[in-house]
């Protein structure tokens, strides 16, 4: 290369024309991408014709800008590998949430759903009734005791037991009309 004026609007213009091509196709081997090598390159040669003034006479300009160059490729690539290592980390997580839904949808059974939607049935069933007929329900479902051994429990009659008995069915059997094959199984 001719010798060139630092003074010289034209410098410029002849620093570009000269090694572009080179320069760019040397970043170009490292980002893999042509329009970041260019740009990184065109950086590299602004950096260098403002501080041109500042710096020694004597040095040396191609590896000025090339030095310059590599730098800003080198910082280029270690931001893209931050990015990328936050990309791998975003898509592994959204992997782990995405196996959670597949493992969680194939161990679902409708009778889960089911089974809750029924025992709040219940439990608000239970709830709204007097709370003798309820005690005497719980006794026999939940409990497992016999009509005989909770009438004398209570000091009741077995026919009062099975009226309270029969009284909340009836209602069960209201509140559970969509799940009546459930409450046949469950309760009868």
């Amino acid at each position: 290369m001719g010798s060139i004026d630092n003074r010289d609007s034209n410098g410029f213009s002849k620093l570009f024309e000269e090694y572009k091509e080179p320069f760019t196709r040397f970043a170009n081997s490292y980002v893999r991408d042509i329009v970041v090598a260019e740009s990184l390159f065109v950086d590299s040669l602004v950096e260098y014709w403002q501080r041109r003034t500042t710096l020694p006479p004597d040095v040396n300009i191609p590896g000025y800008i090339l030095t310059t160059l590599k730098n800003k490729a080198l910082n280029y690539l270690r931001h893209q590998r931050v990015q990328d290592t936050a990309s791998d980390y975003i898509k592994r997580q959204a992997h782990v949430e995405l196996e959670f839904r597949i493992n969680s949808l194939e161990n679902f059974t409708t009778e889960q759903l089911f089974t809750e939607e029924i025992r709040e049935i219940v439990r608000q069933t239970l709830e709204s009734m007097p709370y003798k007929s309820r005690r005497i329900f719980e006794m026999s479902r939940f409990e497992h005791r016999r009509n005989t051994e909770i009438a004398q429990m209570l000091n009741i009659s077995v026919k009062t037991v099975e009226f309270h008995i029969s009284k909340i069915l009836k209602v069960l059997r209201v509140n559970l009309k969509d799940y009546m094959l459930c409450f046949l199984v469950l309760f009868m």
